[in-house]
Order: structure tokens, then sequence, then C-alpha cells
């Protein structure tokens, strides 16, 4: 199989953020009145979108008030850029040497639960933005991930067949979301606090760096 697209996740494939983001919301917490320990967090954010995300956080803590997702993503990073003090050490250095060496087999795109703004700083961050086709970001396609959309919607602008594109998640709810869009699916299990499930992946590695490109996609 030579793939006709290449559809990256953000947080916890190319850049390992998630921990920072949970320090972040907890600091958001404690300033509206609520307490929950990072891990807690982790556990709720690991994989999902912003706006799915937010939701569960006014479900769980309604001392968060009637704030709009948009309100909190903008308080959100305030907190976030206090922890992120040395933002290249983030970098999956070898999940980007993996993306740059497939951006030379076909367009590359990132699909991620996290706001399209912030997925355009990480791209810049990590030196691919000038390899992207394509971002899409929390609001620009219909459901967060386990939801196939994001995906479908990558495919469907990049005017490939689903079947052909290769995702590479690091997520329970990535790999479900690459599966149920029928392209195949590269697990990174980088073993995290959070465990995660990688049943029905094509592929699973735990780094990038020991797929074997030649091989598996013919070349």
């Amino acid at each position: 199989m030579r793939p006709k697209a290449f559809l990256f996740d953000l947080d916890g494939t190319l850049v390992d953020t998630e921990a920072v983001w949970a320090r972040a919301i907890v600091d958001m917490l404690v300033t509206r009145g609520a307490r929950a320990s990072a891990g807690k967090i982790l556990e709720l954010i690991v994989g999902r979108n912003w706006l799915d995300i937010d939701r569960v956080l006014h479900e769980q803590f309604p001392e968060l008030g009637d704030s709009t997702p948009m309100q909190d993503a903008i308080e959100l990073r305030k907190y976030y850029e206090r922890h992120a003090t040395e933002p290249q050490t983030m970098r999956i250095e070898s999940s980007i040497a993996f993306f740059k060496k497939v951006a030379d087999i076909a367009p590359c795109a990132i699909v991620s639960g996290s706001p399209h703004d912030d997925v355009a700083t990480a791209a810049g961050m990590c030196g691919i933005a000038d390899r992207l086709a394509l971002i899409l970001g929390a609001g620009d396609y219909p459901a967060g991930k386990p939801s196939p959309s994001g995906y479908l919607k990558a495919a469907e602008l990049l005017a490939v067949n689903p079947a052909e594109c290769v995702v590479i998640e690091d997520s329970t709810v990535g790999v479900a979301a690459g599966l149920a869009a029928g392209m195949k699916v590269i697990a990174l299990d980088r073993q995290g606090p959070v465990k995660q499930c990688y049943d029905g992946a094509t592929w699973c590695v735990k780094d990038l760096a020991l797929f074997d490109i030649d091989k598996e996609f013919g070349l």
C-alpha cells in the first residue's frame, strides 16, 4: 500500500503537551473555586476534542459557571503558558522526523481536538508548518474523536479515498476514529500515565522511529 495521505493527531503524537494542559486546567478550576488532581483531568482530556472536554468540565465542576468554550480556551491559554516555559522540550522528535519522511510520500494533515490556532502554533514549533497540506482543529469538523468525522473531512478536503489514508494516533479514541473512518492506523504507544487501548490498529509501535516506512508502504 502506498498511502495517498497521512493524517496525524497532535497532542501526544507530535508534541507531548497533554500533561501540561491538565495542569493548566487544574489552575483554571482553582481560580473558579473548584479542585481536581492533574491525574483526574488527564484521564478526561487524553485524545478528546476541546469542545467535548469543556462540556465535561462544566458538567463535573459547576463552579465554572456559564462561560463558553471560547472564553475558557482564552483563559486556559494563560495558565498553559505559565507551565510551558520550555515548549521546545515538548516536541516528540522521532515523530517529527517521521512526519518529514512521509511528507515526501503523500500530503500530510493534522486532525486535532485542540483549537485550530493552537495546532498551527504547535506545527510551527515543530518546524513542519510548511509541509502541512491541511489543519483541522476543534470546531472545524462536526464531532470529536472517537467520531470519524474529522478524519473523513480531511480525506474529503484532500480529495483522497479514506481507505488510502494512514492515521497516526496515540489514544484509544483517536485509534477508534481512524478505524471508523475506514483508514489504516498506526498506534503510537508511548506508555503514558493513562493506559490506552489500541485494539484493531493496523500497526502498533512504541516509537515512530521503529516504523519501517519502506517495508510497510512498499517503497
